[in-house]
């Protein structure tokens, strides 16, 4: 049998100041330390509204929106990839630095 791979329509892009990520280590309470492709590593959380939909692993592709104070040490958590999206962003080179990165 053929493997049927799932068909991409939109995936979420950073805007503005978002930034890409790959997370690092989960610290417990809802923390966890992001690796973003700007080359700073943030302490991030998951913001309140997202906290029971949104699970997250070591390893998972996360968009990270900076604070506004303390922006270049903490975030917020706001979207997960897929591995299907993940392999659209390698493709159309969006994760190109990532790759050689991590």
């Amino acid at each position: 049998m053929e493997e049927v791979k799932p068909q991409i329509f939109r995936v979420k892009l950073p805007r503005g100041k978002e930034v890409l990520g790959i997370l690092e280590q989960r610290l417990g309470a809802n923390h966890m330390l992001v690796k973003c492709l700007d080359g700073k590593s943030r302490n991030c959380r998951v913001p309140g509204r997202l906290k029971r939909a949104l699970w997250l692993r070591e390893g998972d592709i996360v968009i990270v929106e900076p604070w506004e104070l303390q922006g270049d040490e903490r975030g917020d958590v706001i979207f997960k990839y897929n591995p299907a999206q993940v392999d659209w962003l390698k493709n159309r080179g969006y994760l190109k630095t990532a790759a050689s990165e991590f």
